[in-house]
């Protein structure tokens, strides 16, 4: 006598294969947001690094022109819109006396992390010297 297949959901070898899809992306889905957290907190980190650089080139290009620090010190926070100008800290180290040389300035920036992968707070340095005189 022949047996006949059965048309009941879960019979067979079909049916032993049933919720392996959810077990499997069960184990990948932590990896998946794991690492599009670390893309995200990477991306936010690389845009404040390029402000806080183009921050640090406008406060030198000013410093080199006209020799004021806080000339220098509004430009810089105006060449990085976007960005909390209570977090800028500002170095000064060339001087523009009518010798030749470079101004330079280091900025650095503290800024609250998206995801907290990276850390609680990001803080970025941004380096800018222009010839004195322009």
């Amino acid at each position: 006598m022949k047996r006949s297949k059965s048309n009941v959901p879960g019979a067979g070898v079909e049916g032993r294969e049933r919720g392996a899809v959810a077990v499997e992306f069960g184990i990948v889905a932590p990896i998946l947001l794991l690492l599009l957290g670390g893309i995200v907190e990477f991306s936010h980190m690389y845009n404040l690094q390029i402000s806080v650089t183009q921050a640090a080139r406008e406060a030198a290009r000013t410093m080199a022109v006209e020799q004021d620090d806080a000339a220098a010190i509004a430009a810089g926070i105006a060449g990085a819109p976007g960005l909390n100008a209570a977090s800028f800290d500002f170095d000064f180290t060339g001087v523009c006396d009518g010798t030749p040389g470079n101004a330079a300035v280091t900025v650095t920036y503290t800024a609250g992390a998206l995801t907290g992968l990276l850390g609680a707070s990001l803080t970025l340095q941004g380096e800018g010297s222009m010839r004195c005189g322009g």
